[in-house]
């Protein structure tokens, strides 16, 4: 990946969790055969709460293990980011062994993700409608591009193409200027959320009727939630939205301001916020009192006039200044970063948010926490993601009961990749 880099950042060991308190989803099995991105948001989601997530793998493993990212310990940063506390089951789900493997950890799950093409866990053998004969408890999560029904459906496609197709790529960027991609996986991540409260959903729902049920999450649907403030514009008289840069057209000043030493974000959003402002902040209360500037509707009215006056104060002092100050009168402000400074901020500190994690081979290894706070059920204690095949041996053995045997047998008719003669079951530390 392009871009400048510093030395790695120094972070301190994660805290643990409080002693023997539970989970939320503790007990709760998910069998996994999500890869990418927008699925395994949703089942890290689901290990964060307490699932025990087991990530089905082909032989191969998950692309996002050979992003080109950076690395530690044999592991993109990509694949780290996306996997955490999840066991990695490495089957050929193409083979008869790789399938009656599957079918058993489906038949003891609580919840089924996936995001293949609509289609393809049908040709294996995995739909809904088969394995629900299996285990009509299970809530079995579909994730894909266009839904599970349609024209589009068995299309594939990929965040940027969603945002593009969606609308919401043609609300960013500057109205002089094309539409812009938004950088984050913005689609994929909401996706991924998305379908953790549909499987939350339907675990509460199961609690009530005993059964399971299929749900399904999109990422043309998400994307064009995304951008519900401004479609519903559209829906109720008939307007395009257009791209507006750092500046949104119903409030002023809202918008990026440089200081002496660099940019911030201003976000001033009525009229009591900018007397703050003018008043408490700047310390020219003739900007409360030009008619120009003294309504809302009035400032956006004049943007141009009223940000060249304000550039051309703030311009004075430094950015740290006027945070200082900023955040006295509670005017809500912030500098603009770079991801090294917000790692090295004091919110990110306070929040506990990147911490180091034991890894067998590299030590330890980078972790950003998940933005959930649990007073009575507090999250896992987090995990570095696995190696392909770690908890291979695991599975078979101690959730499934498989005995050396079956599971030499397993081996040599390719369950886990090319016959290997046992040699694909990996022990787990």
């Amino acid at each position: 990946m392009d871009g400048n880099h510093a030395a790695r950042p120094e972070l301190p060991v994660h805290e643990p969790r409080p002693s023997g308190a539970p989970t939320a989803l503790g007990g709760t099995l998910v069998a996994d055969f999500s890869r990418v991105l927008a699925g395994p948001v949703c089942t890290q989601l689901l290990g964060d709460l307490g699932a025990r997530v087991v990530k089905i793998e082909h032989p191969d493993g998950d692309d996002m293990r050979y992003a080109s990212q950076a690395s530690i310990g044999g592991l993109t940063a990509a694949f780290l980011a996306l996997n955490r506390g999840k066991q990695s089951l490495v089957l050929d789900l193409a083979t008869p062994g790789g399938h009656e493997v599957a079918i058993d950890l489906v038949r003891r799950a609580d919840v089924l993700v996936e995001n293949f093409t609509p289609g393809v866990m049908e040709r294996l053998g995995l739909g809904n409608d088969a394995v629900a004969k299996v285990n009509p408890r299970l809530i079995y999560c579909s994730v894909s591009a266009y839904g599970q029904t349609g024209a589009a459906a068995r299309r594939s496609g990929y965040d940027p193409v969603i945002q593009a197709e969606s609308g919401l790529m043609s609300l960013n960027g500057f109205a002089d200027g094309p539409p812009v991609r938004i950088g984050p996986p913005v689609v994929d991540v909401s996706t991924g959320m998305m379908a953790c409260n549909a499987v939350l959903a339907g675990l509460l729902a199961r609690q009530h009727t005993g059964r399971g049920q299929h749900v399904e999450v999109a990422l043309f649907d998400t994307a064009a939630n995304l951008g519900a403030l401004y479609g519903m514009n559209h829906l109720i008289d008939g307007g395009i939205p257009g791209r507006f840069g750092q500046a949104p057209p119903g409030a002023a000043p809202v918008g990026l301001f440089e200081a002496s030493d660099g940019p911030f974000y201003l976000c001033v959003v009525n009229d009591r916020l900018y007397r703050r402002l003018v008043v408490d902040v700047l310390c020219r209360p003739e900007f409360a009192n030009d008619q120009r500037f003294a309504t809302n509707r009035a400032r956006a009215a004049n943007r141009t006039a009223l940000f060249a006056v304000l550039e051309a104060v703030f311009v004075t002092r430094s950015r740290a200044e006027w945070m200082t100050r900023l955040q006295a009168a509670n005017v809500p402000a912030g500098p603009v970063r770079t991801l090294a400074e917000a790692f090295a901020s004091p919110e990110m500190s306070a929040r506990g948010l990147a911490r180091s994690l034991p890894h067998d081979t590299a030590g330890s290894v980078p972790n950003i926490g998940p933005p959930l706070r649990l007073s009575h059920t507090p999250t896992a204690a987090p995990v570095s993601a696995p190696a392909l095949g770690q908890h291979t041996h695991a599975v078979l053995e101690d959730l499934l009961g498989y005995d050396t045997a079956r599971c030499t047998a397993l081996a040599s008719g390719g369950a886990f990749g090319k016959a290997t003669g046992g040699s694909a079951v990996r022990s787990s530390p």
